[in-house]
């Protein structure tokens, strides 16, 4: 199993960017409207979906991930698609991306306390003019922002995605090094093959 590596970016130049909050009553308005595609991004089981852990969280804040075992946050879903740890040298994270036609990741770092992952599922029609990420970017995008563990060696992020499907990001511990070896994906080989 090959991955390709994806750049993080430590230093993002975009001040704008998640300004329009996401509303819960919004969320309902748009995804009573959406089509398939929409459920596929933002649905209950995914990583960018506001629904995520148990009641309406923003994407566009900062969530303390790794206060939290998966176990209590995910407990009320069958086949999560995404799975998060931490062994010796690093923290893990671990995601089924949405399998869409055309999807591109990105990861910033935002000041080395914050980690964005983001993207674009609606490329027709779009605007250049301005960033999507600075309006109502669920329109556009998505977007999982998650707050570092204080040791974290935020410089030395390393991001993959593995067959156009998985993302694996691991977050190197100070003075440490990351020891688990790629592909380990436990719940999310059982997810990946319960929805083919």
């Amino acid at each position: 199993m090959t991955g390709i590596q994806l750049e993080v970016v430590l230093e993002d130049q975009s001040p704008h960017k998640w300004r329009v909050p996401l509303k819960e009553d919004v969320f309902a308005a748009f995804m009573a409207k959406g089509g398939p595609m929409v459920h596929k991004v933002f649905g209950d089981k995914s990583l960018f979906g506001p629904l995520l852990f148990k009641k309406f969280f923003d994407p566009s804040d900062a969530f303390p991930l790794w206060e939290f075992e998966p176990g209590l946050l995910l407990s009320d879903l069958q086949n999560p698609c995404v799975d998060w740890f931490q062994t010796d040298g690093c923290y893990i994270l671990k995601s089924e991306l949405p399998k869409l036609e055309k999807i591109s990741i990105q990861v910033y770092v935002d000041n080395g306390k914050v980690m964005e992952i983001s993207g674009l599922w609606k490329h027709k029609g779009e605007s250049r003019a301005t960033d999507w990420r600075s309006g109502k970017w669920w329109e556009h995008g998505f977007v999982r922002r998650l707050e570092l563990p204080e040791n974290t060696d935020w410089k030395k992020i390393e991001a993959y995605v593995t067959n156009d499907t998985i993302l694996d990001i691991r977050l190197p511990k100070t003075s440490l090094e990351c020891n688990v070896p790629r592909g380990n994906l436990g719940v999310l080989k059982e997810s990946a093959s319960a929805s083919t």
